[in-house]
């Protein structure tokens, strides 16, 4: 079930409202490529936890962090951050899920899934840190060549690292609940002083070891518009939150689109963000959220911090992995 519902009159306001934010960036300075490679020998976590760490910030969420996420589950009600699967090709899925019933019988009936891209824009999945690379290194500053191959898969950096699951508290950011719209407009840099902004409407601020589920609205945006190319239309981060990243320690992100904004040619990279804070920061993140379930949740109990609980499959060598992360009040 929808937690927004649009009528005619509401819609036509709330489009109305959309322009104004974009506008008001026009001034807003883009991360330069100078400014980026300095971020990539200075804020970068390569060596924090060893020489041979393969978990990232997943070394925050200690016992103790475990203990107080557990803490956080009052009333015992759940809520999925996974999109359901989706095996329809559209413009903002052209890697759709594989899936036929193999068998049906009166003993019995079994189907078949197959993921054609882990990675893709039709499931909900978590980054494991042998998924990208800056100039053929990946977290941790390991080479890449020979140890991720087409052969033999990821031999280090693999999700299979996540077996034992993540258990540590969410904070939601509801940014379009923030601007009091329905999702934000193409083109949206979320900037800092955005994400403090709402810490200080909804009373919950990310510290370490804690997950940032950042929402600007995807899933809307669709429902209303229809399919639509996220690359060129989708709203996000602004690249000027990588230090503040670092700073708070997070351990985990997870957003409806990985963390980019359309940008003027000569920029950064599309994926500049996801990759600083996969590679070089060591943060697993997880891809194509629906957080509105979550948001409407997080209304309804009028607060936005959770225990959050991430399961990936086991898969050996593998990249990544489908996810189903459930958020407990």
């Amino acid at each position: 079930m929808r937690a927004f519902k649009l009528t005619l009159p509401a819609l036509t306001l709330a489009v109305l409202a959309l322009i104004l934010p974009v506008q008001a960036q026009q001034d807003l300075p883009f991360v330069s490529e100078a400014q980026f490679e300095e971020w990539l020998e200075t804020l970068n976590n390569w060596g924090r936890w060893g020489p041979g760490d393969e978990i990232g910030t997943l070394n925050l969420i200690t016992p103790e962090k475990r203990k107080q996420a557990a803490a956080l589950v009052q009333n015992g009600v759940t809520v999925s951050l996974a999109r359901n699967l989706d095996n329809v090709e559209s413009i903002d899925n052209p890697c759709p899920v594989d899936w036929e019933m193999a068998n049906a019988s009166p003993g019995g009936a079994s189907d078949r899934i197959a993921f054609r891209c882990i990675h893709g824009p039709g499931v909900t999945h978590i980054d494991g840190y042998g998924h990208r690379f800056f100039d053929g290194k990946m977290w941790n500053g390991v080479d890449m060549e020979h140890t991720v191959t087409m052969e033999e898969g990821a031999l280090i950096n693999a999700v299979l690292n996540m077996k034992d699951g993540i258990i540590t508290r969410g904070v939601l950011y509801d940014i379009p609940r923030l601007k009091g719209v329905d999702f934000l407009p193409a083109g949206y840099r979320v900037t800092v002083a955005d994400l403090e902004a709402w810490e200080a409407m909804s009373g919950a601020k990310i510290g370490p070891g804690d997950a940032m589920l950042f929402r600007w609205g995807r899933w809307v945006k669709r429902e209303v518009e229809g399919p639509f190319d996220t690359w060129d239309e989708a709203a996000g981060l602004d690249n000027n939150v990588i230090p503040w990243l670092r700073e708070r320690d997070v351990a985990i992100i997870g957003w409806e689109t990985p963390g980019y904004t359309p940008r003027p040619e000569g920029d950064l990279p599309t994926l500049a963000l996801h990759d600083f804070a996969l590679t070089m920061l060591g943060i697993p993140l997880i891809d194509r959220a629906d957080l509105d379930a979550l948001a409407a949740m997080a209304t309804e109990q009028n607060r936005w911090e959770f225990m959050l609980t991430i399961a990936p499959l086991p898969i050996p060598n593998g990249t990544g992995s489908p996810v189903n992360p459930i958020a407990a009040f």
